[in-house]
C-alpha cells in the first residue's frame, strides 16, 4: 500500500531535478555569454589601440608641407566618430554602427597613406615609417581578435537556438551575438600611382 507521501515526494523530486537542469543550463549559458563578451571587449581594445595611434600619425603627417588638410580632417573626424560610440555585443544595431564607424576609420587611413605616397620626405621619415609598422601590427591584431570573437560567438549562438537549451535561453532572454563578417571592400587595396597619387 502506498504512503500518502509518495506522490508529493515524487513531485518534489521531479521539480528539484527540473530546477537543477534549468539552473545548470542557465549557469552554463552565462559562462558562454561572458566568453563572447570578453572576446568582443578584446576586439574593442584593439580598435582603441588603433585610435590611440592616430593622433601621432596626424601630428607626423602635419609636418609635411602642403599636405592635404581635407585628408587629415577626414581621419580626425572618423576617429572622433568611432571613439564616441558605445556598443553592446548583444545589440545588433549598436554593433552595426560600431563597425560602420570603424570602417570609416579604415577608409580614411587608407586614403591618408595613399596620399602620403606623394610626399617623399614624409615617406622617408623614421617616425612615419614606425607609425605605419605599428598600424599594420594593430590591423593584424584586430583581425585576430575578430576571428577569436567569431570562434566564441558561433557555439554560443548555436546553443541558444538548440533544443532543449533554447527553452532556457528564451526564458531568460539570452540573445544572439552578431558575428563579424568581412568588411565591404576589405580585399581592395588602394592602388597608388607614384606620379599622381591614388589611381582612379
Amino acid at each position: 500500500m502506498r504512503s500518502k507521501w509518495t506522490v508529493p515526494v515524487i513531485l518534489v523530486a521531479i521539480i528539484l531535478v527540473i530546477g537543477l537542469v534549468i539552473g545548470g543550463t542557465y549557469n552554463s549559458l552565462v559562462g558562454d555569454r561572458e566568453k563572447v563578451r570578453t572576446a568582443f571587449s578584446n576586439v574593442q581594445t584593439q580598435y582603441q589601440r588603433r585610435a590611440d595611434l592616430i593622433p601621432n600619425l596626424v601630428s607626423t603627417v602635419k609636418g609635411a608641407s602642403n599636405f592635404e588638410q581635407t585628408t587629415l580632417q577626414q581621419v580626425v573626424d572618423a576617429r572622433s566618430k568611432a571613439t564616441s560610440i558605445t556598443v553592446d555585443a548583444a545589440n545588433p544595431q549598436q554593433v552595426k554602427d560600431f563597425l560602420a564607424a570603424q570602417q570609416g576609420v579604415t577608409s580614411s587611413l587608407s586614403r591618408l597613406i595613399a596620399v602620403a605616397e606623394n610626399y617623399p620626405d614624409l615617406k622617408s621619415s623614421a617616425a612615419y615609417r614606425d607609425l605605419l609598422v605599428q598600424l599594420e601590427g594593430t590591423e593584424n591584431r584586430i583581425q585576430v581578435a575578430r576571428s577569436d570573437y567569431n570562434e566564441a560567438a558561433r557555439p554560443y549562438n548555436t546553443r541558444i537556438q538548440t533544443f532543449p537549451t533554447n527553452l532556457v535561453s528564451g526564458m531568460f532572454g539570452f540573445s544572439r551575438m552578431e558575428p563579424f563578417s568581412a568588411d565591404a571592400g576589405a580585399s581592395n587595396v588602394p592602388k597608388v600611382d607614384f606620379g599622381t597619387g591614388v589611381a582612379p
